[in-house]
């Protein structure tokens, strides 16, 4: 009897283990970072004609489709067309992408655009907002309650200076930050958020009223990063960085305790490590030992913080760096796209082993001064710990993938 009740109790002990094995296994597959099997292209029309438009990508590299256009969400009235596409955020809970339109305000159209995307393959258009304050949509940061913040480039009339919109979870408007927001060049394209230390920074980019024809003269080109209190939506200092050329993005360096971060001068070639502390910045990298004039825009970081990834638009490059000493960041890979291609917008995986690149950055067409057309291609790119490979099996050209003709592709979101 008591060998019985010993046996019976190594079977439950055993059991009770293998049970909480699985369990704990289960929990780790439902938590654990994916690829993701469907990719959001944010896309308009060439000739700026047929309607803006959502496209959604198979991006399960096991399918026989992978890389092949699954559908396309067009735009609806008022203000379908011409609205030049830009960047994307995806709402935590993955159901909901923002979309934004950099040029909505030139023709007094609604410049942020929701999209319900529970159902990935199915997109379907819930609405579109217009912050009074502010005009010239950049980039999404999502946050935990659903919403999200908006890099509002201009003003209202798209001179400077700009806001950052804060959107809630029934997309909303809650309010324009700050509500005095400084006049030296306050134009914040870029965002990066650590809620964990209260940190949120912004880089500003561009005068955009200065890129149009009927603004004489050049680019107001700007130089600077704004340190933020992110639970006040504070603005609390400002890291000048003069002869940067244009600070269009910024990172901070996930788990940093010094609280760094990275942006990069599109016009002045350099890479700079900056120190939110102090309020500095220093150049860590020259980018014309890769290409001069090569343009390094936008900007991704690894969770550990340990790779930042640069697209080059007119190098027509993207290069990986390995970060692990934030000092002196150094050179994994340059992958090479060609002459001409316009790598911008990148988007690195969840579990980090895919990358991202639309070639189009801007082109204002006969409004304006800037004309970055690119070849409108998308392209995935495998990453592991010392590389970045094209993927030969993902080809995907905006050129033709669509009956209606040319599109521009530019912001995009893995789901």
């Amino acid at each position: 009897m008591k060998r019985l009740e010993g046996g019976k109790l190594r079977w439950l002990l055993v059991m009770l283990v293998l049970f909480a094995g699985s369990t704990l296994v289960l929990g780790a597959d439902k938590t654990a970072p994916t690829s993701g099997k469907h990719l959001f292209i944010w896309a308009g029309d060439q000739a700026r004609k047929a309607p803006d438009f959502l496209s959604v990508v198979n991006f399960d590299e096991n399918s026989a489709d992978y890389g092949k256009v699954i559908s396309t969400v067009p735009l609806p009235e008022p203000g379908s067309a011409g609205n030049e596409p830009h960047h994307v955020g995806l709402s935590n809970d993955g159901r909901t992408l923002a979309c934004g339109g950099l040029l909505s305000v030139l023709k007094g159209q609604k410049e942020v655009f929701f999209f319900d995307v529970s159902d990935p393959a199915q997109p379907k258009f819930i609405s579109a907002a217009d912050p009074p304050q502010s005009a010239i949509t950049d980039e999404f940061y999502a946050l935990d309650n659903g919403g999200f913040l908006v890099t509002m480039m201009g003003g209202a009339a798209g001179h400077h200076p700009g806001r950052v919109a804060e959107f809630d979870k029934n997309f909303k408007l809650v309010a324009e930050y700050p509500q005095n927001p400084p006049e030296d060049g306050f134009n914040p394209h870029g965002i990066a958020v650590r809620p964990e230390v209260n940190l949120m920074v912004t880089s500003d980019f561009i005068c955009p009223s200065t890129t149009l024809h009927a603004v004489p003269g050049d680019l107001s080109l700007r130089g600077s990063v704004r340190v933020w209190e992110f639970k006040s939506r504070k603005l609390v200092k400002t890291i000048d960085i003069p002869g940067a050329g244009g600070t269009i993005d910024v990172r901070l360096i996930p788990g940093d305790k010094k609280m760094r971060g990275y942006t990069a001068g599109m016009g002045g070639d350099q890479l700079y490590l900056l120190d939110t502390k102090s309020g500095s910045a220093k150049s860590v990298f020259d980018f014309s030992t890769i290409a001069k004039g090569g343009w390094p825009q936008l900007m991704r970081m690894s969770a550990n913080g340990k790779r930042l990834f640069i697209s080059m638009n007119m190098a027509g490059k993207v290069v990986m760096f390995d970060t692990s000493d934030p000092e002196k960041p150094k050179v994994l890979k340059v992958l090479e796209l060609g002459k001409d291609s316009g790598p911008h917008y990148v988007a690195l995986t969840n579990d980090e082993k895919r990358l991202v690149i639309t070639d189009y950055f801007l082109n204002e067409d006969e409004a304006g001064k800037v004309h970055a057309e690119g070849d409108h291609k998308v392209h995935v790119a495998k990453v592991t710990a010392g590389d970045l490979v094209l993927d030969p099996k993902f080809n995907l050209d905006f050129n033709t993938a669509f009956p209606g003709g040319p599109a521009r592709p530019h912001g995009v979101a893995i789901k």
